[in-house]
């Protein structure tokens, strides 16, 4: 499965002389992608290095401001379109082969499946078409499965024949030896040559999130303009002429240029739902109860989504995850504001975007159907990057560990079998249930760090579903290692009895399921101060932390998390230090 699209801030197409300059990008625009055509008998404009990411070439001798975008129908390409029209230029949609050959500058962004994509490219009749232009030399951007489809062929699903372009076999990730895939996250990147799209990231962490990759190798060296670690060298990237591909770049040059390694995740994560009036608003819990505690016993409202996530987005957070929690009471394309929060979002915020809630089969009122494939479709299409899956994926589990059978209508199978199971994140809501002996019960348990009310040294933790309201008889345990086996391809862990308590991680809880699991885990629920983010990093093997209210009531700032991180000798992607103003501080401190 394929990685989520890349995200530019900008795509820029420069043209010959007499034409006018490019417009000069938003002050408030961290990144610019520069896409311009090389003509090989022309020189290549003298361009200032930017300092942003760039692509570059010139436009040859027409005055064209389009761009052709390949677009098969899988995953989140909004960004892309937004990119490009923030910038004034239109877009052609492919939509038969003599689009792809006479396109001035083709763009060909990827998610979901090696073989349902060349099927689609093969049945139309563009695969030939695309390695013609190839071929040619003439200006490409290949992006995520836009470069995996270059090579000769996929073990996913496979053997799978690719497009042939480059030596070599794309390959899954070895997790034999503990490695966690799918690979998610920022890592460090080794340019191994002028890449042009890549001089100005150099020592900033990039955003990667796939299961399979291509390894370098001696007969497609000529090609590999980067690689990257996780494991082993993989190939990152890949350039010859006015050929460019990518296998996930998202960059936000700020960054302060730390990058050696994967790092670890800070996620900012709004719960919205509807108000009592009817406005959609950012609430936070205490323990998954969102009403103040007031006569009026009105929902919380933290603030708006769409500025929340912007000032996280712009405060350094690796990852922004909206949770509907009122989706599992509607028919969540039915949700219309949500959907709209989604589109305004992925026009401002350029880091992953995760959305949950009501994520599952359902029939409408006219007795239509819609399969969960099609509600995150919709997901996908209104810019998210990840769907997070909550009570259909407990239900899936129970089902699957009561059959063993994997009848691939669960909405993590369907999804993950078109978008990858990188698109798929499983948000698992337990609460501790404390023993005195771990025979007592059929589920995983552990001893304690801290005893229960009457000295218990044990607990198992029961999953439950409809926001909390719902206990279920399977444990965190038991049902992480089945959504993992359906497809999942990440784990957001939360904790009833640690939510909004400020307490800490759930450490037992979340060491648990991180060593059980070979796919990367989410902690949730509890942080109140710095120390809890390195504590959970330095006592389990979870990816990333994720916090909500404390960000929303700026008891800490997401740059004051990492800072402290950085400090305490764990990586994470760094961007400029600005402490947020704090409404506890003194004037003379």
């Amino acid at each position: 499965m394929e990685a989520a699209n890349f995200r530019p801030s900008r795509f820029l197409a420069a043209t010959t002389a007499p034409s006018p300059p490019p417009p000069a990008p938003p002050p408030s625009d961290p990144r610019s992608l520069h896409f311009l055509r090389h003509d090989s008998t022309t020189n290549s404009p003298k361009l200032k290095p930017p300092s942003t990411f760039s692509v570059r070439a010139s436009a040859g001798v027409h005055n064209n401001p389009v761009v052709t975008l390949l677009d098969y129908g899988a995953g989140n390409v909004r960004s892309v379109r937004n990119a490009i029209r923030s910038l004034g230029f239109d877009i052609k949609d492919v939509q038969s082969p003599k689009d792809i050959l006479n396109a001035e500058r083709l763009i060909f962004p990827g998610v979901g499946a090696f073989a349902a994509a060349m099927d689609v490219l093969t049945q139309k009749g563009m695969a030939e078409a695309l390695c013609t232009y190839i071929k040619n030399d003439r200006p490409f951007l290949g992006i995520c499965l836009g470069l995996q489809l270059l090579f000769e062929s996929s073990e996913e699903n496979g053997p799978v024949n690719g497009l042939g372009l480059i030596p070599g076999v794309v390959g899954r990730f070895d997790s034999s030896n503990g490695l966690r895939v799918p690979h998610i996250g920022w890592n460090a990147l080794q340019l191994m040559k002028n890449s042009e799209i890549l001089n100005t990231i150099r020592n900033n962490h990039v955003y990667f999130v796939h299961s399979y990759r291509a390894m370098p190798s001696d007969d497609n060296k000529d090609w590999v303009s980067s690689t990257c670690n996780y494991g082993d060298n993989f190939i990152a990237s890949v350039r010859r002429g006015n050929v460019h591909a990518v296998q996930k770049l998202r960059v936000k040059v700020l960054e302060v240029g730390n990058a050696s390694k994967l790092a670890k995740r800070v996620i900012a994560c709004l719960d919205v739902r509807t108000n009592d009036e009817g406005d959609l608003v950012v609430t936070k819990g205490d323990q998954y109860d969102v009403r103040e505690n007031t006569k009026e016993n009105e929902v919380r409202n933290l603030g708006k989504p769409v500025d929340l996530a912007g000032k996280y987005y712009r405060d350094g957070a690796d990852e922004i995850s909206f949770l509907n929690i009122t989706g599992f009471r509607d028919f969540p394309l039915g949700d219309l504001p949500m959907l709209q929060v989604l589109r305004y979002t992925s026009e401002r915020v350029f880091v992953p975007l995760t959305v949950g809630g009501g994520i599952r089969d359902f029939t409408d009122g006219s007795g239509r159907y819609y399969s969960s494939l099609e509600v995150a479709s919709e997901y996908f299409r209104s810019g998210a990057d990840k769907v997070s899956i909550g009570s259909d994926a407990v239900y899936a589990a129970e089902e699957y560990i009561r059959s063993g059978v994997k009848t691939g209508k669960s909405s993590i199978e369907q999804i993950s079998r078109v978008y990858g199971n990188q698109a798929v994140v499983v948000s698992i809501d337990p609460r501790r249930v404390f023993l005195k002996n771990p025979d007592d019960v059929d589920f995983k348990t552990v001893r304690v760090s801290n005893p229960g009310p009457n000295g218990e040294e044990y607990a198992w933790y029961q999953c439950t579903v409809n926001g909390g309201r719902e206990d279920r008889q399977i444990g965190a345990y038991e049902l992480a290692k089945a959504v993992e086996e359906l497809g999942a391809g990440e784990i957001m862990l939360n904790c009833i009895d640690c939510d909004g308590q400020g307490k800490g991680f759930e450490i037992d809880l979340i060491r648990l399921i991180s060593d059980a699991v070979n796919i990367p885990v989410i902690a949730s629920s509890g942080a109140g101060k710095v120390e809890h983010f390195s504590e959970v990093f330095k006592k389990t093997n979870a990816s990333a932390a994720l916090a909500a209210g404390i960000f929303h009531r700026e008891e800490l700032g997401i740059g004051s998390v990492k800072k402290h991180l950085s400090n305490e000798g764990i990586e994470v992607r760094l961007t400029p230090y600005k402490p947020p103003p704090s409404r506890f501080s003194r004037p003379w401190n």
